[in-house]
Order: C-alpha cells, then sequence, then structure tokens
C-alpha cells in the first residue's frame, strides 16, 4: 500500500508541474510567436506600399514601428494609410502600440496607442485612439533593429516651378518670371540629404539678363540631427538662393508640458553669390543672420501663430508676426514686419501640393516627379532690400515645415478615408 501510494504522489506531482509549466509558458510562448508573425506581417504589407525604413520591435510593455513616408506628398495622408495597416493587422493584446515617424532615417515624432483606450475610442475609420507627440521614447530600442527598405543611396529627381512676379513701373502692371528647377536628391546616411539644381527660365520679362541663362540653383549638403529634451536641429552648407553662400544652422523645440508651444531659432554665415551662367561671381565678405523665435498652434483649426525677432541679409533687424493655417493639399499664411530701418511691410504666402500625390519607386531607379509643392509670396509694400532673407534648401516652405507637426497629423488620422 505504502508503495502505491508513493507511485500514485509521483505521478501526480510529474503531471501537476507539466500542466503548470504548460499554462504558465507555453501559452505566452504561443502568443508570443503570434505577435512577431503580426510585426512581420505588418512590415510586409508598408513594404508593399511603399514606406521605407521600417523596423518593428517587441517587449513586455509596447511594440513599436517605425516608418518613413516618401509614397504620399502630404506626409499626414501617408500616415493616416500607415495606421490603417497597422490597426488591420492586429494591435498587441493589453499593451501599447507605438508608431515613430522618421525623415531621412531621424526620428520627428510618433503615435501611440493605448489598451485603455480600445472600447471608446475606435470609430468606424478605427483612427481616434492615437495620441500624438514630438516624442519619440522607444527610438533607442527599435533603431537597433534593422530597416526594411532603407531609403539611403536612392535617388529622387524633383521639378521645382518657379514663378516670380513684381510691379514696380507705371507703364506695365507686372513683370514676371517663370522657371522650371529640376533638382537631384539624394541621401547617403542617416539625416543627410546631397541637393544639387539647375535654374531653367521659361519666362522673363523684367527680371535681370543673369536670369536668362540656365544656371545652378541650390546645391547644398544638409544634416538632420535630434538632441536630448526634444530638440530638433538641422546644418546646412553650400549654395541657397536669394544669391547667398555659406552655412545655415535650426533649432526647432516644442515646451514638454504643452506641445502646442515651441520655440525656433536660426543662425547664418552667408556671403553674397550669383551665377553668369555656370561661372560664379562671389564676395568673400561674410555677415551673419539670426532669427529666435515663438509659436502657439492652435489645434481645433491648425493655425500657427509665430513671433520672431531677426537679422536680415541687409543686416537690418526687425520683428516679424506670422499667421498660417494648413489645410491637407494647402497652407495659406499671413505675415508683418516692422525693422528700425524700413518702414512696416506685411503680405501674405501659400503652399500647394502638387500632383500627383502618390508617387513608388521602382526598386533603385531614380524616380521622377514633380516637386512636393508650389508657393507664391506677396510682398504688399514693395520692399526691394529691406527684410531679405534667404532659403538653405529647395524643400523649405511653410507648409513641408508643418509636415511633422503631430497636431496636424491628429486631424488627418481621425479623417475618415
Amino acid at each position: 500500500m505504502r508503495s502505491k501510494f508513493l507511485k500514485f504522489t509521483l505521478a501526480f506531482r510529474f503531471w501537476f508541474y507539466a500542466i503548470a509549466t504548460i499554462l504558465s509558458f507555453g501559452f505566452p510562448e504561443t502568443m508570443k510567436g503570434q505577435d512577431i508573425l503580426i510585426g512581420n506581417e505588418t512590415i510586409e504589407e508598408l513594404i508593399g506600399m511603399g514606406f521605407e525604413n521600417v523596423r518593428c520591435a517587441e517587449n513586455e510593455n509596447e511594440r513599436i514601428y517605425t516608418i518613413e513616408n516618401n509614397v504620399y506628398k502630404a506626409q499626414g495622408v501617408g500616415i493616416a494609410k500607415a495606421i490603417e495597416i497597422i490597426q488591420r493587422q492586429g494591435l498587441p493584446s493589453g499593451k501599447r502600440c507605438k508608431v515613430i515617424v522618421t525623415h531621412l532615417e531621424v526620428p520627428e515624432m510618433s503615435l501611440t496607442y493605448h489598451p485603455s483606450n480600445s472600447n471608446d475610442s475606435l470609430s468606424t475609420n478605427g483612427n481616434i485612439g492615437w495620441e500624438t507627440s514630438y516624442d519619440v521614447d522607444g527610438w533607442k530600442e527599435v533603431r537597433k533593429e534593422k530597416a526594411k527598405n532603407s531609403s539611403r543611396y536612392k535617388v529622387d529627381i524633383l521639378v521645382y516651378p518657379q514663378l516670380s512676379y513684381k510691379n514696380l513701373i507705371i507703364t506695365q502692371i507686372y513683370q514676371a518670371l517663370f522657371t522650371l528647377n529640376p533638382a537631384v536628391e539624394v541621401s547617403f546616411w542617416p539625416g543627410m540629404k546631397l541637393t544639387g539644381q539647375l535654374i531653367v527660365p521659361i519666362y522673363n520679362d523684367g527680371y535681370s539678363i543673369y536670369q536668362d541663362k540656365v544656371h545652378p540653383g541650390f546645391i547644398t549638403l544638409s544634416q538632420r540631427f535630434r538632441l536630448p529634451c526634444n530638440i530638433k536641429g538641422k546644418a546646412t552648407v553650400g549654395y541657397f538662393n536669394a544669391d547667398r553662400y555659406g552655412a545655415d544652422l535650426m533649432f526647432f523645440r516644442p515646451f514638454k508640458s504643452d506641445e502646442r508651444f515651441s520655440l525656433e531659432g536660426r543662425l547664418g554665415y552667408v556671403g553674397i553669390g550669383y551665377w553668369d551662367g555656370f561661372k560664379l561671381h562671389y564676395d568673400t565678405d561674410m555677415s551673419l543672420t539670426w532669427t529666435i523665435g515663438a509659436n502657439f498652434y492652435w489645434p481645433r483649426y491648425n493655425t500657427q501663430f509665430s513671433l520672431k525677432g531677426e537679422q536680415y541679409l541687409m543686416k537690418d533687424r526687425g520683428v516679424k508676426f506670422e499667421m498660417i493655417r494648413h489645410f491637407r493639399y494647402a497652407s495659406i499664411g499671413f505675415y508683418a514686419m516692422k525693422g528700425k530701418e524700413a518702414n512696416s511691410n506685411g503680405g501674405f504666402r501659400f503652399q500647394v501640393l502638387l500632383p500627383p500625390y502618390k508617387q513608388k519607386r521602382h526598386k533603385l531607379l531614380p524616380r521622377i516627379s514633380t516637386s512636393y509643392n508650389m508657393g507664391i509670396a506677396y510682398n504688399a509694400g514693395n520692399e526691394q532690400y529691406y527684410y531679405r532673407q534667404y532659403r538653405s534648401e529647395a524643400n523649405e516652405n511653410i507648409m513641408n515645415n508643418n509636415g511633422f507637426n503631430p497636431y496636424f497629423i491628429k486631424t488627418e488620422i481621425n479623417h475618415n478615408y
């Protein structure tokens, strides 16, 4: 009897521990494998759509994706499409899902879905529960994963149309200049972009004879970077517009407590240079320009208000106020300026997204398209000398500068496509 009881006890212990082991470890391993499968399927679908620098990492608290939208010209539309794919493939059960959006492999902003939002935040389009932020917590972990469909060494040939006009003489209402400016853009390492552009005149009525010749435009090497405390920056060297060459440094920092408020700064060290065909005439004297300002973004109307103190190309100083409203396919703004050396001035500017709105690459072949958008600025005071500024890159404008604003992205992902 004692021997039978001992055997029974040993058998009971064996099966008890076997069942406990299966319950404790078997199902989590199965769920973990299922999560990996979902993550891999999501990555493949995102790559199939044309998204670049796609990654996925998983831990006990969250699943993290990285995406880079070079498919849709409207960043908000592209990010919303990626979110739809991630949700359709399946969100992780009982933990967060985070999507970090990058540009040239540098993190710009993030979207986070919390499991507590699952009951009351999903609507028919499934996007309401995503929180957006400039914060990119989790980047250090997910960047260890190898990026798939890398954006490096992929060449874009973008044609930038440009229209300039002025009203300075009594006998003619407007003098105009229209050019088509193809630019080659490529990145060789994270954050870097090389741009080479040609200015091809189409119509010139009243502008300089130098504008009648084909000549170089932007020739720049830029480096984007991200510092602690959510500070984003960009350094650029080369030949800019406004007949200037030199170096430019920009910083942007949102307030941690309320990301509607932000600070920005800019420092330029530039000299005069102009092209006579492909011959560059330049002056070795260099001068400083700078900007320091504060911004407030009103999410309800996607409108940004800015107040800046600046030193311009003529070494004149002034204060500028801007109000810019952003739409999906356009940005429209008004500005007013007051300098010590010049009369008050103001006007408006707008940018419009150019078709085609969606573009895909064919392997490593250069992709040819129109530029992302085109804009015009109106100078109400006809000021020709003071308040002059430059742009350091061909795609620098009010619309692209707002492309990764988390409040604007929130509006776009909540839209029912």
